[in-house]
């Protein structure tokens, strides 16, 4: 008599033995990371380092976000801000009393605040979100540069060509209804003098006339 068999055969990716084979292939969801790619602020003002992400994940309590800077002098990375369930502004460093925290991860923010700029905050600020189980993914990176003046770029030329523009047209505007306003003004003011010089000139005729007849 045959044997017995042990268990009906399965696919071959339920072998234990192929475990770590799956995982290795299973893909891993990550976070994407949206930032400005540069920003430029006046020296002594304040900038929002905007950072927004897409997790695959259901945002909570475990979502980390931190912030670090590279100067563009050589030097290591600075943290500049986390955020663990409560915004922890650094207590330490160049950052300390001069960065808020100015996201709601609930809209999927993680932005900030940095106040008081200085030229020593030129670099590379990097934003990087954890929201486990998506753990993994891009950094954003905003190069930052501060100026002691601020200059025109040419979307700031493009916006004062439009403004004058606008403000050009309604300049003529204004003075073609004013002039407009004059003229019929002008108009009915000849016409009251018309309708108040006819009847005194009638009367003028009429006593001239009647004064003609008695002397005849």
């Amino acid at each position: 008599m045959a044997p017995c068999s042990q268990g009906l055969p399965g696919p071959s990716w339920l072998v234990p033995a192929a475990w770590p084979l799956l995982l290795v292939l299973w893909p891993v969801s990550a976070v994407d990371i949206y930032t400005p790619k540069s920003l430029e602020v006046l020296n002594g003002t304040q900038v929002r380092l905007k950072c927004t992400f897409r997790s695959y994940a259901t945002v909570g309590s475990k979502l980390t976000v931190s912030w670090h800077f590279q100067p563009e002098e050589p030097g290591s990375s600075e943290s500049v801000f986390y955020y663990s369930d409560e915004p922890y502004p650094p207590k330490l460093g160049r950052f300390k009393g001069r960065v808020t925290w100015d996201g709601n991860i609930h809209r999927n923010d993680g932005s900030i605040i940095l106040w008081d700029t200085k030229p020593s905050d030129n670099g590379t600020f990097q934003c990087h979100v954890r929201n486990p189980p998506d753990v993994d993914g891009p950094t954003g990176e905003i190069q930052l540069r501060v100026v002691m003046k601020v200059t025109f770029s040419e979307i700031h030329i493009l916006a004062f060509v439009i403004g004058a523009v606008c403000f050009l047209m309604i300049v003529i505007v204004v003075v073609v209804v004013i002039c407009r306003f004059r003229k019929r003004r002008h108009g009915d003011m000849e016409s009251e003098v018309e309708e108040t010089e006819l009847p005194e000139k009638e009367n003028l005729k009429e006593t001239e006339k009647h004064l003609l007849e008695e002397g005849a």
